[in-house]
């Protein structure tokens, strides 16, 4: 498969991904407002924490990039590509994910995202049992 139009796909899903983060934790909490029993579905709510515990512990914790960010690279090596070459979509996702800022305040941002997450368990309490 052509190596370009990987680095897209790739580059499209992390973006899902971030947005499936920050949309997450925000209909959670506008959820709870607003009754909507979905927000307090225990799949959803540990998937949720899952995905910014992982970004938090790999950043701030390991000090790696996230392993799309290097696949989305190396693709883009591989085709002869350089920096945030790519289709026109590929071209706006990555502009969205990535920004000029210090890489450690970034790390740092996702270790307290992930704690507005968990604060939110609590806060927004799950299902953990089904209701009869």
């Amino acid at each position: 498969m052509n190596p370009a139009l990987l680095a897209d796909l790739i580059v499209a899903m992390h973006l899902l991904i971030v947005a499936f983060v920050i949309l997450g934790l925000l209909l959670t909490f506008a959820g709870a407002l607003l009754h909507w029993e979905w927000v307090r579905n225990r799949w959803f709510r540990c998937a949720h924490l899952a995905v910014i515990v992982f970004v938090a512990a790999q950043g701030a914790g390991f000090g790696q990039l996230c392993p799309l960010t290097i696949w989305e690279h190396e693709l883009r090596e591989r085709a002869g590509q350089e920096g945030r070459a790519g289709s026109f979509i590929g071209r706006i996702c990555h502009d969205l994910l990535f920004v000029d800022v210090d890489q450690a305040l970034l790390d740092w941002s996702y270790v307290a995202f992930a704690f507005l997450v968990l604060a939110a368990l609590y806060f927004v309490a799950p299902r953990w049992r089904r209701q009869e």
